[in-house]
């Protein structure tokens, strides 16, 4: 199982989250990419923290809204969203190769990502943004969804994605955060399910029926509460459950890395 966190959101004298402890922890990071945080400077500093622990860094797209943080859903065409992911990665891309790593996969970022995850044709549109700056770039979406299936049909690699610190519908969709409850704190709850996802593919909706997970890719939020510590216990559970922790196996030299 690979463990993914949301970093680099930080922006200007604002600070958000503990980066470079989280990278200690994780495999995989989900770079922001300045459209709903990130300034350059923060953008270049986690992008060196990460690849000076090996951790695969991705691109974390998001709609053009830094004010809402990327969580309010806008109505764009198509087109708009194409090139919006496509100067994203490719903006993350030219800071990763000044740092001799590379953009190894995409994710949407907020109500990008969960519009993309119900809505095939918004999630069609990324693909598609992805496909023009490499093809071979993974999108990692959330598993079961249609969006998933639809970055499949555009002829990508859609990799399916689970979330230890969010609530599920019986749907396998994510409890929208203004619903109470819809992100969890609390350790024991976190590190049980994520043992659980990892070990048996499957989690708990809020209604109590079980959801089917089928997933490469776990994450935990950099904004959450006490974050560094909750991804240091959900990783020492993992371990201690005999579930392998590492980057996706089909990490390659992305286009652009310098050997």
């Amino acid at each position: 199982m690979d463990l993914n966190a949301d970093v680099g959101e930080s922006y200007g004298t604002w600070r958000l989250g503990d980066d470079e402890a989280v990278l200690d922890v994780v495999t995989s990071a989900n770079v922001a990419c300045g459209f709903h945080a990130g300034d350059p400077l923060t953008l270049l500093r986690t992008v060196t923290a990460a690849a000076e622990r090996g951790v695969v860094v991705g691109a974390q797209v998001s709609y053009p809204d830094l004010v809402g943080f990327g969580r309010r859903d806008m109505e764009l065409a198509p087109a708009e969203i194409t090139a919006d992911v496509l100067y994203q990665v490719g903006a993350l891309a030219g800071i990763a190769q000044a740092t001799r790593t590379g953009v190894h996969y995409v994710k949407p970022h907020g109500a990008l990502y969960n519009r993309a995850a119900r809505d095939p044709a918004v999630a069609a549109a990324i693909a598609e943004g992805v496909r023009r700056y490499d093809p071979q770039l993974p999108v990692l979406l959330l598993a079961g969804s249609p969006g998933l299936e639809a970055v499949r049909a555009a002829g990508l690699t859609g990799l399916g994605e689970c979330f230890a610190d969010r609530a599920y519908s019986p749907d396998g969709r994510l409890q929208p955060r203004r619903e109470p409850g819809a992100v969890l704190t609390d350790p024991e709850e976190v590190v049980a399910r994520a043992v659980r996802m990892a070990a048996a593919g499957e989690v708990v909706a809020v209604d109590g029926s079980v959801v089917r997970l089928d997933a490469v890719s776990m994450c935990l939020h950099g904004d959450t509460p006490g974050a560094a510590d909750l991804a240091r216990l959900v990783r020492a559970a993992l371990d201690a459950a005999g579930v392998p922790v590492a980057p996706f196996a089909w990490r390659r030299q992305p286009r652009g890395a310098r050997r």
